[in-house]
């Protein structure tokens, strides 16, 4: 066979979509996947303003379109950012993306060079440590305390770098958010440094805790790039997202879209700014955010009944996630084996590190799951991590009698 190209032959699957197929059995209660509750999917909504678009505009709902994106919907992205951020945002600064996922692909085409230093924050999102490492960079990563990153760690990071990658608001896989302090002084690092930055912003409308705060975007534009999506607060099945970013770099990302699709879907674009003008936004923003909150405190109270007291939680104000650290010497990959057995999945935390690190930490998902399910799976969990932990002490009693010896 013919080599591959170089920049494929360390490239893994990911570790999720792998997990997933786990879940594929109705009978598996899953915290492993970051999935929005279909019971806040606007379905009769979404097939009013697919009726509407298809019968108005048919023709040029199906007709190929500008790369850049439907101009009524970018123009009401671009409006939100003003009003409810106040931030200086154009529709002509928006490029309309096939889910986040894609904008993660195209900045990293027109940004990371083979050797590049990257800098991630630890733990990471997966999914972009996997559209990265297809363009083999260098990383660095970012320790992340309760109310952001460690400073001094980004500091020293930053130097040579050339792309800092963050997510700032109820983080994945973390949940945790950058505080009022912690975002200006990353602006303030950042400026007058020759550093992209990536400012990946899926979760924050789904704040149901704590006071709303900008993107670090606001306060530092300039070779800045932000990522927003209708995939948490509509349907991931449009798979719309997009990019903000200004001047030079939103010329190179037009052309890397150019030629990777010509286009987002004309329709999906279409249907989604329909559904946007024709009804309560932030009614529907709202219930989502009660739904999640419901259920994090859920799992919450699950974890404070079933789990070890020496197994440390984060405490999110918003998104979907949790993130677990279990006792030292414990190991989630291990975890996760006997969990699926159990009919319980979830993700380790080693797959969100770029540095081999994380083995004793693991992701919980709280959005896709009612408040029964999600106490019957941590029960599970529970059950599942009783045994690990006698294994471990087995052993630690095995070794010590050795030593005596």
């Amino acid at each position: 066979m013919p080599q591959f190209a170089d920049r494929v032959a360390k490239a893994q699957r990911s570790f999720i979509r792998e997990i997933l197929k786990v879940t594929a059995d109705p009978s598996v209660i899953s915290f492993a996947g970051g999935l929005p509750n279909p019971a806040s999917f606007p379905v009769a909504e979404i097939a009013a303003a697919a009726a509407k678009v298809l019968y108005e505009s048919g023709p040029s709902a199906l007709q190929y379109s500008t790369t850049e994106g439907y101009l009524p919907l970018r123009e009401w992205i671009a409006n939100r950012y003003r009003t409810k951020n106040g931030m200086d945002v154009d529709p002509s600064d928006i490029l309309i993306t096939t889910g986040s996922q894609q904008a993660l692909d195209l900045v990293a085409k027109v940004v990371i060079n083979a050797g590049d230093t990257v800098v991630m924050e630890k733990p990471g999102y997966l999914g972009a440590i996997q559209a990265f490492t297809i363009f083999r960079p260098s990383w660095r990563s970012v320790p992340l305390e309760n109310d952001g990153p460690d400073l001094a760690a980004l500091e020293q990071a930053l130097d040579g770098a050339k792309l800092f990658y963050a997510v700032t608001s109820f983080q994945n896989p973390s949940g945790l958010s950058y505080s009022e302090e912690k975002r200006a002084s990353v602006a303030r690092l950042l400026s007058g440094r020759k550093v992209f930055f990536l400012e990946d912003d899926p979760y924050g409308e789904l704040r149901f805790k704590g006071r709303a705060l900008p993107p670090v975007y606001k306060q530092r534009p300039e070779n800045s790039m932000l990522l927003g999506t209708f995939s948490k607060v509509a349907a991931p099945g449009f798979r719309l997202g997009w990019v903000v970013a200004k001047g030079e770099i939103m010329e190179r990302l037009v052309i890397a879209k150019q030629a990777a699709d010509l286009h987002t879907g004309s329709l999906d674009q279409m249907i989604v700014h329909q559904f946007l003008v024709d009804n309560d936004f932030e009614a529907h923003v709202a219930r989502i955010r009660t739904l999640y909150g419901n259920q994090c405190r859920a799992m919450q109270a699950a974890i404070a009944k079933y789990f070890p007291k020496d197994v440390h939680v984060t405490e999110p104000e918003g998104g979907m996630f949790l993130w677990v650290t279990l006792p030292e010497g414990l190991s989630a990959t291990e975890l996760l084996k006997h969990s699926v057995a159990c009919k319980v999945a979830f993700v380790p935390g080693a797959a969100f590190h770029v540095d081999g690190t994380g083995e004793n930490t693991l992701r919980l998902n709280y959005s896709n799951a009612d408040a029964e399910t999600i106490d019957e799976g941590i029960r599970r969990l529970a059950r599942c991590l009783e045994t690990c932990l006698a294994g471990r002490d087995a052993l630690e009693a095995e070794m010590q009698r050795g030593c005596q010896d």
